[in-house]
């Protein structure tokens, strides 16, 4: 075991090693001196971009945690008409990046928008132009809320299902009624999975760029993007960065200690679902027509709208630069992504297998990317592959070769370590839940029989976290594909993704041309949804009948 133990944790040393020897590049920049640039934002907009982004973070946040909590409420422990098809269709909005949502309701709310157009030429009113402004900070809110709020409604969701039926049905039992409940006893119980969702939803809004770009709200992420590409200025960039990374840091921490203060658990482990209540109908109404209104403005309406614009430019969209683009989209999400599974894998088993404080710290730091937003990412990438072409070359020369020239900072292997970096939390945290639900019996099973430990992981391991595996691959892919501000700044030259062109037509005030494109990236996301509830469904129910 010690052996395997050893080829395990050293491999998983050189990925963290790799994962953070990029940022010796940001504490070198903050560290020296500022430039006059800097002196000019601190002055006189460092405060815009902090007001504006707590304008836009924390309405966002409140608006998405009372529409998600309720929502998993009333989905989870009432029966009411339709409850199925909001069960599932609540969760579909998600499958709509945020950039995308924008894109499309500025469309559809603009003078000759759907909106304005049917109140104008059906309902003979002339409604102010004011009260359509999306191009705001309002409108920034509205979007991020009505395309973030599935974190939390799902996470939610799946606590109540899984931890809450006992509780829920002995308080019905000794009289408390539905608001009592939820307050009193809901609430403090799912504080960890409120806090974890709505978590989710305050980094997704940090970590945005093209929302807050195209509406031209000045947030820190937008004001990266802005010092790094217009005034060509790494230090002023590396400086925000270090400030919002200075607040997610705070975020995380904060996060911590909201989850860590109290502890709730379950004496009994059985797992059984909550028998429903069955709602009045006023009540119902109530219920169903919130739901189906949130499901309305975050699917059903902006995907109508892509759909039509489709049919009107997809003579001009569909052709063999599209298809080249659906090829770039998907070869470095597929390469990207196996490469994170990989490390996933190898992590995953030294940290089940160690004891040592270090496989416990590499786990966390493998979390780490996840929450920090692409753009000091990006930034990081291309300082790193800055000094790596510096070095390499120096050598080179040194040696005595003068025909090579490594330009490694021009290339894909950019991206897709940006990516690595991103989404490695991502494609570890399935591997991990797989290797926790394995444990260590197996393993030592074949180490009794004489096999030795690489053919233990490969033969064993690898086979019996199959789904795990499966579902890892799903989640990177789609978070890849959907991904914009790394793509945007780590591309190579003349290299397009789904995500970039979206954008790239969007900001040419070509809105109808983006529907496509934006369309492929729904298409694949809710495939990929489908299959994960599909595959946590059967899981559940295998669980109940081994209950």
């Amino acid at each position: 075991m010690k052996q395997k133990n050893n080829i395990f944790l050293m491999l998983t040393s050189i990925i963290i090693a790799i994962m953070l020897i990029p940022l010796i590049d940001i504490i070198g920049e903050l560290l020296s001196k500022p430039s006059e640039n800097w002196e000019h934002i601190k002055e006189y907009l460092l405060l815009d971009y902090i007001s504006d982004t707590i304008l836009v973070t924390i309405p966002s946040m409140i608006l998405a945690l009372i529409i998600g909590v309720s929502l998993a409420w009333f989905i989870s422990v009432y029966d009411f008409p339709f409850r199925n098809l909001l069960k599932w269709g609540l969760i579909l909005p998600l499958a709509i990046p945020p950039y995308i949502g924008a894109y499309t309701y500025s469309g559809i709310v603009s003078y000759t928008g759907f909106i304005q157009t049917f109140l104008r030429n059906t309902l003979n009113i002339e409604a102010n132009p004011k009260f359509f402004d999306i191009f705001s900070i309002n409108g920034s809110v509205f979007i991020f809320t009505i395309f973030l709020y599935p974190y939390i409604y799902m996470i939610v969701r799946s606590y109540i299902s899984n931890n809450s039926a006992s509780i829920i049905e002995n308080a019905r039992l000794l009289g408390e009624k539905g608001t009592g409940i939820f307050f009193r006893i809901f609430l403090p119980i799912s504080r960890g999975a409120i806090v974890a969702g709505t978590s989710l939803v305050m980094l997704e809004i940090l970590s945005d760029y093209g929302v807050v770009s195209y509406f031209g709200v000045q947030t820190f992420s937008s004001a990266i993007f802005s010092s790094w590409f217009n005034f060509s200025d790494t230090n002023s960039a590396v400086r925000l960065s270090g400030i919002l990374l200075l607040v997610v840091f705070i975020i995380i921490t904060f996060e911590k200690l909201l989850r860590g203060n109290k502890n709730f658990s379950q004496t009994n482990s059985k797992i059984r679902q909550i028998k429903r209540k069955q709602l009045g109908s006023k009540s119902s109404f109530f219920v169903y027509f919130f739901g189906l209104t949130v499901f309305f403005l975050g699917f059903i309406l902006p995907v109508g709208q892509l759909i039509y614009w489709a049919f009107l430019s997809y003579k001009d969209v569909l052709n063999i630069d599209f298809l080249k683009l659906i090829f770039n989209s998907i070869f470095i999400a597929i390469v990207s992504t196996i490469f994170i599974v990989i490390a996933s894998l190898i992590i995953g088993n030294s940290t089940r297998l160690s004891k040592k404080m270090t496989s416990k710290l590499y786990s966390k730091i493998t979390l780490m990317g996840y929450s920090i937003p692409g753009a000091i990412i990006s930034i990081t990438v291309i300082l790193f592959f800055v000094d790596l072409d510096n070095i390499l070359n120096f050598f080179i020369k040194h040696i005595g070769i003068q025909n090579i020239n490594f330009t490694f900072s021009l290339s894909i292997y950019m991206l897709i370590f940006g990516y690595f970096i991103r989404f490695l939390g991502v494609g570890y945290q399935a591997v991990e839940s797989g290797y926790e639900k394995n444990g260590k019996k197996f393993y030592e099973a074949s180490k009794i029989l004489g096999k030795n430990d690489v053919k233990t992981f490969f033969l064993i391991d690898i086979p019996m976290l199959k789904n795990a595996i499966i579902a890892s691959f799903a989640l990177v892919f789609v978070d890849i594909i959907k991904e914009l501000p790394l793509a945007l700044i780590l591309r190579p030259f003349n290299f397009n993704t789904l995500s970039t062109k979206v954008f790239n037509y969007a900001n040419d005030e070509m809105i109808i041309e983006a529907s496509i494109p934006s369309l492929f990236i729904i298409f694949v996301t809710i495939i990929v949804i489908i299959f994960l509830n599909n595959m946590g469904r059967k899981k559940k129910k295998n669980v109940y009948e081994n209950k």
